[in-house]
């Protein structure tokens, strides 16, 4: 059975995203569905309108918001790295990722199920946007101090105290080799873990649940910090990092 919708409804939906060079023929399409003396159109024919605007209805993935204004961090983040991490480099992720889907499998899926299931350039661009975005909320202005309730609880059970898992989290994230991302994760068993991975690596392909991540590659600290990585670690640390939107996670 063809659903029966009205022409103006189905008119008003499919011109919220199709560019204004193709409504000319879009219109047209209708008109004549008008003149034809039908007040409805089969769904057959939104799949017709489908093919000629296939692109339209392709998964397009977008750049989010920032939780917060890009001055918000400051002075321990720039806004200028704000101009350059998440509006050129994080951007361009998105670009990409778009760029690199029509014509494939992954076209109509979630940033997630891509992430899952792809690999080579889509899967790393997709991987880095995902990773950008967990990013971005792993920091907050006035953040830093400690977790409490049963993340803290998880973190003590493991390291022994906050300071210890502290100095863990800085030797492992300086230590990670390269362009990469040190995660805190909650693995199936309920106890947390730190773990490095590489350029885009993300625990959504382990099986682990993220909780909290720090970007390490060179651009996410070079305009404030230039070489030391270290400084950014601990300043990420002490003054940024994000407990209640790891609190969240772990629950």
């Amino acid at each position: 059975m063809y659903q029966l919708v009205s022409v103006e409804a189905a008119y008003e939906v499919m011109l919220e995203n199709i560019f204004a060079k193709k409504k000319r023929l879009l219109t047209q399409t209708y008109c004549m569905t008008s003149a034809n003396g039908l007040s409805y159109a089969l769904s057959l024919e939104l799949i017709t309108v489908k093919h000629y605007f296939q692109e339209d209805f392709i998964m397009a993935h977008s750049l989010p918001d920032l939780p917060y204004a890009k001055d918000a961090l400051a002075p321990h983040i720039s806004p200028e790295t704000f101009d350059f991490h998440y509006e050129k480099h994080h951007a361009a992720y998105v670009t990409n990722l778009n760029n690199l889907i029509p014509d494939t499998g992954y076209a109509d899926m979630s940033l997630e199920d891509i992430i899952k299931s792809a690999d080579g350039g889509i899967y790393n661009n997709a991987a880095q946007v995902w990773n950008h975005t967990f990013f971005w909320n792993c920091m907050a202005p006035n953040g830093g101090g400690e977790p409490t309730g049963a993340l803290a609880d998880a973190i003590n059970a493991k390291w022994g105290s906050v300071a210890d898992f502290k100095a863990a989290f800085q030797a492992s994230a300086v230590g990670n080799f390269g362009s990469g991302w040190t995660w805190l994760v909650k693995k199936a068993d309920g106890s947390v873990d730190i773990v490095n991975m590489g350029p885009a690596g993300t625990p959504l392909t382990t099986g682990d649940k993220p909780l909290l991540c720090i970007d390490v590659w060179e651009h996410a600290y070079y305009i404030d910090y230039r070489n030391a990585r270290p400084k950014f670690v601990s300043t990420f640390l002490e003054s940024l990092v994000n407990w209640d939107f790891a609190s969240a996670n772990f629950a």
